[in-house]
């Protein structure tokens, strides 16, 4: 039976419930062997603190890849996360060219941008950029608004089904077979994933809860990358997923003063199961 090593690329908080700091510990959990390559370093998370530091690791992820190419280390799956610019979507790419085993998985969150608009410091050539490595993903996992930048559809607070289906049409058109886009609501008491499995549309809804905090993306993600790892179903994974986060939100409400990240840790044991 083969021990499978996970990798996942994104940037890390020292300081802040998102990103690698989300999917290392949950990816373990899992019970998957995670190694880890980050794209910048932070000293904490960027809401809910009045300052950061951040150091770009662009040239140190070359290095990296190189070291790894020269020892032959190679990982069953890819999972990637925020990343800061198209060099490292570059690096990204060059790690699953060089450093994947035959039939490895690679799961591609596109994390840049949300409620209508990217995030600071990127801009068209970055989207253009992750259009590209959307080719290389078994599973992507935008949200609606990275879906309509992803597709060139113009942004919508309210939609329906049929819009939500436009786009996933829009992106299969880019090479991949499964999407899950996050956040998909089409009443205000629910929200939902949308999923996309080979051509074939389904829905999977569960309630809202009144809290939001950063990170719960990353959080999806990772429990979903998890899920698909250990042979669920692409609508397994987004249940599953989703109904974690859902559990961190109502954990979260619990510390009202708790506003950067969501509260997982206390119910991270619910993952090793699943």
């Amino acid at each position: 039976m083969n021990y499978k090593k996970i990798l996942t690329v994104q940037d890390i908080s020292c300081v802040g419930q998102c990103s690698l700091t989300v999917a290392l510990p949950i990816l373990s959990v899992c019970g998957f062997e995670t190694c880890v390559l980050p794209c910048s370093v932070l000293s904490n998370h960027t809401t809910g603190f009045d300052e950061y530091t951040f150091k770009d690791l662009s040239s140190e992820m070359g290095l990296i890849q190189r070291r790894w190419v020269n020892q032959n280390i190679k990982f069953s799956a890819v999972y990637s996360g925020y990343i800061g610019n198209v060099q490292q979507l570059e690096n990204l790419k060059n790690v699953i060219n060089t450093c994947l085993e035959p039939d490895a998985t690679v799961i591609i969150d596109p994390a840049m941008a949300d409620n209508g608009v990217l995030y600071p410091g990127f801009d068209s050539c970055f989207v253009n950029k992750v259009k590209e490595m959307a080719s290389y993903a078994d599973y992507l996992l935008p949200n609606v608004t990275e879906a309509c930048l992803l597709t060139d559809i113009t942004y919508q607070e309210n939609y329906d089904e049929t819009f939500i289906i436009q786009l996933m049409n829009k992106l299969a058109s880019l090479g991949c077979p499964n999407i899950a886009i996050t956040g998909v609501s089409f009443e205000k008491s629910t929200t939902g994933v949308a999923i996309w499995e080979n051509g074939n549309y389904n829905y999977c809804k569960h309630s809202r809860v009144d809290k939001s905090v950063p990170g719960t993306g990353d959080v999806f993600a990772s429990v979903f990358t998890g899920a698909i790892l250990k042979c669920h179903s692409i609508q397994q994974a987004a249940v599953i997923a989703s109904d974690f986060v859902l559990e961190c939100l109502k954990e979260t409400v619990k510390y009202p003063q708790h506003s950067y990240g969501p509260v997982f840790e206390p119910i991270l044991y619910k993952l090793a199961n699943i």
